[in-house]
C-alpha cells in the first residue's frame, strides 16, 4: 500500500474510534442495568492520558445507583494496589474515582499498543460490608493524545544503492521513525528535505498499520560522478499539530564494474644495456581502471603474439606490471623487441599496450650506481614529509666503474626542488638534498633520475619517486570570512539561517573540516559540526533584538588542530506584530477657555516597536472630529475654534491610532478635555429684576432687621465666580441707615427710623466677583420707600423715573474678617470696662423706654387696628428668597 492510501486509512481508524465508544456508550449502560441484578459487575469509564491530580473519574456508587447513607455505611477498597494506585485514587467512604498525583501515560501503562482506543487499566474494587458485598470490574479506557514526536532510532541511516540501479527501483529504509502514540497521532508520513534531483520517497502502510518508508530512484546514478548523497529524512505525525523528527540520511553509491582498463599510451620505448645483469628493470606499464575494489583489479600478460623466445628473456609481473630482465644478454641476443603487453580487468576486453625493448651490446659493463637512502624509502619511492627543512639529504649515490676504464659524470634529471652534489672529501659519492621547501597543496610527488654518465656515452640511470607526505599547515579558510544572514522575525523554530562552508588545503584528516560556534553565539544558535548548517531554536523578536553578532570556528582534525574564525552577522527583519501603544490609555488636557482657534492643546504620544513602513502611525479622530483635529507629524490635538466653558465645560474623544503595516494594526485611546475658566462673564443680577422696583419699609422696623438682599449668580468657576457685593452710592432722606452684607448680599437696617426719615431711598449696588487678572462686575439700584403704607404708587413710579442724583463712592466691599492673635491680646482688658458701662446705662435706658412704651401703646393699638393691612412683610424675619426663585413679592411694585 503507497502513501495514498494513508487517507483512507485515517477513516477507517476514525470509523474504529467512534464504533468503539459507541460501544462503550451501549456497554456501559447495559453493565449499569445489571448492578441490581448481580454480585459481580463490570464498569466502564474513558480517560484522556496526561491529566492531572484530582481529576474526576466517575463514582462507583452512583453509577450502580447504591445508597452510600445504608446503614451499616457502604465501604469502597481496591481489591489490589500497587499500579493501581499509581494513577487513580479512590474514596472509600462514596466511591468517587479521581486521578491520583502521578500523570497518567498511555505510553507507559500500555506501551505495545498502537490503536489509541485498545489501551485499558482494570481495577478490582470490592464493596464492604458482607451484607453488601460486590465485586466490581472497573474498565478505565486511556485515550491518547499526541504528547510524544516520532524518534528516528538511529541519528543517521545508511543506505547502498548500485549505481547501475534502474529508474523506479524502490530501496527499502531501514530503522523507520517510532512514535509511542497511536491511531492518527502516530508516524503519518515521511518527506525528505532534499531530493537531489533523483530521489523520490513513498511510504507503504501493512495491515498492522504500520508504515515503512521507501526510497525511489527516478534518475541515472554514476559513482564516478557522484559517490555519495546526504539530506534529511523527516517523520510527522497526524497530530493538530503534527510534531516531527528527523534524521540524517546518507546514500552511498556502490560501484559496479562499468569501466575497464586503459593504458596512457599505446607503446612505450625502452633501452637496455648488453651487460645488465638479471632482474634489471627495464620498464613498467601502467593502465588505469576508474572502478573501485575488485572491479579495478588489472593484471599485466603477454599476448600471445610474444614469441615464446622473448618471453624468455623478459618477466612480466602481473601485478604491478613491471617488466625485467631474465636472461642474461648474449652476442646471439636479437637486439630489438617487441612485446605487446595485455591489461586484463573483469568482465572486460584487455587494453593494449606495445613496448619496443632495443639492445645495445657493449664490450665492457657500464658504470654502477649504488644507492643509499637517509630518508623513508620503498620500492624506488622515498617518502618525504613537506615541513621538512631546506637541505634535508634524501640519499647517497655511490659510482663504481667495474672495469676501471671510464671518467664518470653523474648529475640529476628531472623538475624539483633537489639537487645532487659530489660529497667532499670523498670521490665517486653523491649527496641527493632538498633545494627549497616543499608545499603539498602545490605538489604531491616529483619524478627525477639520478643519472651515471661515461664519457663514452654509456649511461646508468636510476628512477625515483619522491612522494611528499602531507602535514597538516594550513588552516581552514572560509568562503566568507564575514557572513551576513537576514531572517523574518517570529520565525518558526529551528529555522534554517545558512550553510556554512570552509576548506583545507591538507589532506586526509588534516583537511577534514568541523564547525563550532564561538563563545559569543548565543545558546539557542545551532551549528550542525559536520554540514556547517547554522539555524536557530527559538523564535526571533526584532523588537526585543534586531541585530546579532557572534563568531564561528572551522577547525581541522590534524594533529594538532587548527582553526579559523568567521564573524557571523544577523539582522531581524520586522514584521508588523506590534499594536501602536499610546504612553497612556486616558489622556487628560487642561485648557483655558477661549483658547484660540488651531492652538496647541496637548502632544498625543503613541509609539510602536515595529520599524518602517510598520512603525509609521496616523492617529484619527473617533468623535468630535467637527471640533478637534490632530496634526498627524506631531501629534498634536487642536481645537477648530475658540472653546467656550460655559457652553461646554468638558469633551471627550476617542483617538484611533492604525500603523502602515500591511495588515495594520490600531489601538485607541480616551481623551479628557477640561476646559479651566477664565473670568468673562460678569455677575448677573437675578434679584431685584429692575432698576424701577422698590420695597416698601416701615419706618417701625428695628435695627439689624433685614429688609432685603440682592442676589447675583456667576457662570464663571472657582475665584472668577465668588461674588462681592457693596453700596458704592446712596441717595435718601438718611442714606446711611443701610447697609449691605458684602458675602450674602442682605441688606440690613443699621439706625432706627424717625418719622423724618420717611422717603425714597436709592442704593447704588456694585456686584464684583474676584476674577484674575481683573474682576468683572454689575451694579443695580435698590429702592426702598420708607413709609407706613404706599399711598400714592404713581407718585413713587414718577420718582423712580427721575435720574438719580447719587455720588459714586468706589470702594471695596468690607468682608468681615476674624479678628487676629495679637488684637485679640492688645484688647484683652477692653471687655471689662465695656461690661460695667453697659450695665449702667442700659438700666436708665430701659426705665425710660418702659415708661414710653406705657404711653404710646394705647394710641397706637386703635391705629393699627384700623390700619390697611396691605403691607404683611415680617421685615424682622430673613426672607428665603432662592425658595422664591427670585421673584418680587407682590406686595408693592418691587
Amino acid at each position: 500500500m503507497g502513501q495514498h492510501s494513508s487517507p483512507l486509512r485515517v477513516i477507517l481508524q476514525t470509523a474504529q474510534h467512534l464504533l468503539f465508544l459507541w460501544l462503550l456508550a451501549h456497554v456501559r449502560g447495559s453493565l449499569f442495568s445489571l448492578a441490581s441484578n448481580s454480585r459481580a459487575t463490570e464498569l466502564l469509564y474513558t480517560l484522556q492520558e496526561g491529566l492531572p491530580k484530582g481529576v474526576h473519574i466517575g463514582s462507583i456508587g452512583d453509577d450502580l445507583q447504591l445508597d452510600v447513607f445504608a446503614d451499616p455505611p457502604l465501604s469502597f477498597s481496591l481489591a489490589s494496589k500497587g499500579l493501581s494506585e499509581k494513577y487513580v485514587n479512590l474514596n472509600n467512604s462514596t466511591g468517587e474515582l479521581c486521578t491520583s498525583s502521578e500523570e497518567l501515560d498511555r505510553e507507559a501503562l500500555c506501551p505495545h499498543s498502537l490503536v489509541a482506543q485498545e489501551c485499558v487499566l482494570l481495577l478490582d474494587i470490592i464493596i464492604l460490608p458482607q451484607e453488601y458485598f460486590r465485586l466490581i470490574k472497573v474498565k478505565i479506557a486511556i485515550i491518547d493524545i499526541n504528547d510524544n514526536a516520532p524518534h528516528f532510532p538511529v541519528p543517521q541511516i545508511y543506505i547502498s544503492v548500485p549505481e547501475n540501479a534502474p529508474v523506479n527501483t524502490r530501496i527499502v529504509i531501514e530503522h523507520p521513525a517510532y512514535d509511542p502514540d497511536g491511531g492518527t497521532n502516530g508516524v503519518q508520513t515521511y518527506r525528505l528535505v532534499d531530493y537531489h534531483g533523483v530521489f523520490t520517497l513513498d511510504v507503504e502502510e501493512n495491515e498492522s498499520g504500520e508504515r515503512t518508508p521507501y526510497l525511489i530512484i527516478m534518475g541515472p546514478l554514476d559513482r564516478e560522478t557522484k559517490a555519495e548523497y546526504e539530506t534529511t529524512i523527516i517523520a510527522e505525525d497526524g497530530g493538530s499539530p503534527p510534531l516531527v523528527g528527523s534524521a540524517t540520511l546518507s546514500i552511498l553509491i556502490s560501484d559496479v564494474n562499468d569501466n575497464c582498463p586503459q593504458f596512457n599510451a599505446s607503446q612505450i620505448n625502452a633501452t637496455l644495456y648488453g651487460n645488465s645483469t638479471i632482474g634489471t628493470q627495464v620498464v613498467t606499464v601502467h593502465a588505469m581502471d576508474r572502478d573501485l575494489g575488485p572491479n579495478a583489479l588489472i593484471t599485466y600478460a603477454f599476448s600471445e603474439r610474444v614469441p615464446q623466445a622473448v618471453k624468455e628473456y623478459f618477466h612480466l609481473d602481473e601485478l604491478k606490471g613491471i617488466i625485467k630482465l631474465s636472461k642474461r644478454i648474449d652476442g646471439s641476443t636479437v637486439q630489438q623487441h617487441k612485446l605487446t603487453i595485455l591489461a586484463n580487468g573483469p568482465g572486460c576486453i584487455p587494453a593494449v599496450i606495445t613496448v619496443f625493448i632495443s639492445i645495445n651490446k657493449i664490450t665492457f659493463r657500464p658504470p654502477e650506481l649504488i644507492p643509499r637512502y637517509i630518508a623513508n624509502e620503498e620500492n624506488g619511492v622515498i617518502y618525504l614529509k613537506e615541513l621538512e627543512p631546506v637541505h634535508s639529504p634524501l640519499a647517497f649515490f655511490t659510482i663504481k666503474d667495474p672495469d676501471e676504464k671510464y671518467q664518470v659524470n653523474c648529475y640529476l634529471e628531472g623538475q624539483g626542488p633537489f639537487r645532487l652534489s659530489a660529497f667532499k672529501p670523498y670521490n665517486n659519492e653523491y649527496l641527493l638534498e632538498t633545494t627549497d621547501a616543499l608545499d603539498y597543496e602545490l605538489k604531491q610527488s616529483y619524478n627525477i633520475a639520478v643519472v651515471a654518465l661515461s664519457r663514452d656515452g654509456h649511461q646508468v640511470k636510476k628512477l625515483l619517486k619522491v612522494q611528499i607526505l602531507d602535514e597538516n599547515d594550513n588552516s581552514p579558510v572560509f568562503t566568507e570570512s564575514t557572513v551576513e544572514i537576514t531572517i523574518e522575525e517570529n520565525n518558526e523554530p529551528n529555522a534554517f539561517l545558512a550553510k556554512l562552508y570552509a576548506t583545507d588545503a591538507d589532506s586526509n584528516e588534516s583537511g577534514q573540516v568541523s564547525y563550532f560556534l564561538g563563545p559569543d553565539a548565543p545558546s539557542y544558535f545551532t551549528l550542525d559540526s559536520v554540514t556547517g548548517i547554522l539555524s536557530v531554536s527559538t523564535i526571533l523578536d526584532r523588537e526585543e533584538k534586531e541585530k546579532y553578532r557572534f563568531t564561528v570556528k572551522a577547525r581541522d582534525a590534524g594533529f594538532p588542530s587548527r582553526e579559523s574564525v568567521a564573524t557571523v552577522h544577523i539582522t531581524v527583519l520586522d514584521k508588523n506584530d506590534n499594536n501602536p501603544r499610546f504612553i497612556s490609555k486616558d489622556f487628560s488636557f487642561f485648557v483655558p477657555e477661549n483658547f484660540p482657534g488651531f492652538g496647541e492643546i496637548g502632544v498625543i504620544s503613541v509609539t510602536d516597536a515595529d520599524s518602517g513602513q510598520n512603525g509609521w502611525i496616523a492617529l484619527s479622530i473617533g468623535n468630535g472630529s467637527d471640533i478637534f483635529v490632530i496634526d498627524n507629524g506631531k501629534g498634536l490635538l487642536r481645537a477648530k475654534v475658540s472653546l467656550d466653558r460655559e457652553q461646554q465645560s468638558s469633551y471627550t474623544l476617542w483617538v484611533e491610532a492604525v500603523d502602515g503595516g500591511d495588515p495594520t494594526l490600531s489601538s485607541t485611546a480616551k481623551i479628557t478635555i477640561l476646559l479651566l475658566d477664565v473670568n468673562d462673564n460678569p455677575p448677573m443680577v437675578l434679584f431685584p429684576q429692575s432698576n424701577m422696583s422698590y420695597l416698601l419699609v416701615l419706618p417701625s422696623t428695628l435695627p439689624g432687621s433685614p429688609v432685603t438682599e440682592v442676589y447675583a449668580v456667576d457662570k464663571d468657576t472657582g475665584m472668577n465666580a465668588v461674588i462681592a457685593y457693596s453700596i458704592i452710592g446712596r441717595r435718601g432722606p438718611k442714606p446711611e441707615s443701610f447697609r449691605i452684607d458684602p458675602i450674602t448680599g442682605n441688606i440690613t437696617l443699621e439706625e432706627a427710623l424717625m418719622i423724618n426719615d420717611c422717603g425714597l431711598y436709592r442704593l447704588l449696588v456694585k456686584v464684583s466677583d474676584h476674577g484674575y487678572p481683573e474682576p468683572l462686575f454689575s451694579t443695580v439700584m435698590v429702592n426702598l420707600f420708607v413709609n407706613d403704607t404706599v399711598t400714592n404708587e404713581s407718585y413713587i413710579e414718577t420718582l423712580l423715573k427721575k435720574e438719580p442724583d447719587i455720588n459714586i463712592e468706589e470702594k471695596e466691599p468690607q468682608i468681615a474678617m476674624e479678628p487676629s492673635q495679637k488684637e485679640m491680646e492688645s484688647d484683652s482688658c477692653t471687655p471689662t470696662l465695656v461690661t460695667l458701662s453697659i450695665i449702667c446705662l442700659g438700666s436708665v435706658i430701659l426705665v425710660t423706654l418702659m415708661g414710653m412704651y406705657i404711653c404710646l401703646r394705647k394710641g397706637k393699638n386703635d391705629h393699627r387696628i384700623n390700619e390697611n393691612a396691605e403691607v404683611q412683610i415680617p421685615l424682622n424675619r430673613k426672607i428665603d428668597f432662592h425658595m422664591l426663585e427670585k421673584r418680587p413679592i407682590e406686595i408693592s411694585n418691587i
